[in-house]
């Protein structure tokens, strides 16, 4: 199935002007905005480092998700848009899953309303579809369509352009330029200095897999697509000599608890549901195996956490040993409609990699509607500097690399941390990084 390029007045605002970002810059920054940045914030240490660009030795990235749930918050998200897109260092910005709610039909007025929501922001912006998105529309109070009918909706409505959403605009790599997986433009690919990320449809409610009888049709397609993905995500960041992999997805696609192999499943005659989420794990080895760096995956979390946010080493492998170079980031804001997760990469730090929960200023006004004469010259207001915000905990992210020294005489401002357990040679670490939070 091949998808016709939608003819849009942003598409041709596009192809009228050169791809750049503009909005990319440096300078001193204000100390009012920080007062509105989430106090506590977790520093993720990377071996290798996330290094960016010699031009572009700085620069940060954001992450919402589950931010519309009602036409209501529609102004609100917009602000929550445009205070992100006033970060002059801002990359991109990634809506990580459900642009709407789950009592919302799954309208095609609706998702053209919210495609023009999006794509209003000045800072190029990623769309991950998420259960109620697509899922979840075949339910009777989301109209009853059929889920794989709205699911291609999307991909003409939001993936039809090879380049991100918003007024800046930022090159991606499409799945769907592999022939063999032309349905599947929602999965993308992109590097941003030294890092390659990944976006892609691994939607909650299960990866969407049926219990009835029969072939799962759309699953078992996209299960073989995502592999497929995954594994040239690997052998991509390979050739370029990437540091490290980020990968968003919107489920949480990790076991709460470890799981063990049942070797005598066969003979128990009982139900049980199966794990729509199996799959991806074992593609998600097997890139962390072939792609010996850091590998980052963001999802969002099924309920509120204390920081907004947990930074954790939950993967094993088939034996039950840890996968190491593999850091899960789930989070989950006290308010979407009002919080962003944040990414600030620095290259000259030693943990150049740090997360946070932002605000958005109180009173903060709704921006006008941005033109192509504007955007460029527009002055935007300047950020707060990351390492001004107080009760910052840096932990260590992941393994050492073999010839890379560890960080010496790292102490944390406000907390304490206790290091992993050196591992043996030869063996893959096995306990968890302990943090301990300042009161």
């Amino acid at each position: 199935m091949s998808w016709l390029r939608r003819r849009t007045r942003t598409t041709e605002r596009r192809e009228a002007s050169s791809p750049r970002l503009a909005h990319l810059g440096g300078g001193a920054l204000s100390r009012a905005h920080a007062l509105h940045s989430l106090a506590a914030a977790i520093v993720l240490t990377l071996p290798f480092g996330i290094a960016a660009r010699a031009q572009t030795p700085r620069y940060a990235f954001s992450v919402v998700a589950n931010v519309v749930t009602s036409q209501r918050d529609e102004p609100a998200a917009q602000r929550l848009i445009d205070a992100i897109g006033l970060d002059p260092q801002s990359a991109f910005l990634v809506y990580d899953g459900n642009l709407k709610g789950s009592r919302e039909v799954c309208s095609d007025s609706l998702y053209e309303q919210r495609h023009a929501m999006l794509d209003a922001s000045r800072t190029p912006l990623v769309f991950v579809p998420g259960q109620q998105d697509w899922v979840s529309c075949g339910a009777s109070g989301s109209g009853a369509y059929e889920p794989l009918e709205r699911l291609d909706l999307l991909r003409q409505t939001f993936f039809s352009d090879p380049t991100m959403l918003g007024q800046s605009t930022l090159a991606v790599t499409r799945e769907s330029e592999v022939p063999r997986f032309r349905p599947y433009r929602e999965n993308v690919r992109w590097q941003f200095g030294d890092t390659v990320f990944v976006a892609m449809n691994v939607p909650d409610g299960n990866n969407h897999f049926l219990n009835a009888g029969g072939r799962n049709g759309e699953f078992e397609d996209r299960v073989i697509a995502n592999g497929f993905w995954l594994e040239h995500a690997a052998e991509y960041a390979k050739r370029r000599n990437a540091r490290a992999i980020v990968i968003f997805i919107q489920a949480n696609p990790l076991p709460e608890r470890e799981e063990r192999a049942d070797r005598f499943a066969w003979l128990r005659f009982g139900h049980r549901t199966r794990d729509g989420y199996l799959e991806f794990r074992k593609s998600l080895i097997k890139l962390a195996e072939t792609f010996r760096g850091p590998v980052v995956l963001v999802h969002t979390a099924d309920t509120k956490l204390a920081h907004g946010f947990v930074i954790d080493q939950p993967l094993r492998n088939e034996k039950g040993v840890r996968v190491a170079n593999v850091t899960r980031i789930a989070f989950a804001l006290h308010d979407p409609l009002t919080q962003w997760l944040q990414f600030d990469v620095d290259t000259t730090r030693r943990t150049p990699l740090r997360v946070s929960v932002h605000d958005v200023p109180k009173h903060s006004p709704l921006l006008p509607p941005p033109s192509l004469d504007s955007k460029a010259s527009t002055p935007q207001p300047e950020m707060p500097e990351v390492s001004s915000m107080p009760d910052v905990t840096e932990i260590p992210g992941m393994q050492q690399v073999p010839g890379v020294l560890p960080e010496s005489g790292a102490t944390p401002a406000n907390g304490e941390v206790s290091p992993p357990t050196p591992p043996a040679p030869g063996a893959v670490p096995n306990s968890e990084p302990s943090v301990r939070q300042a009161p």
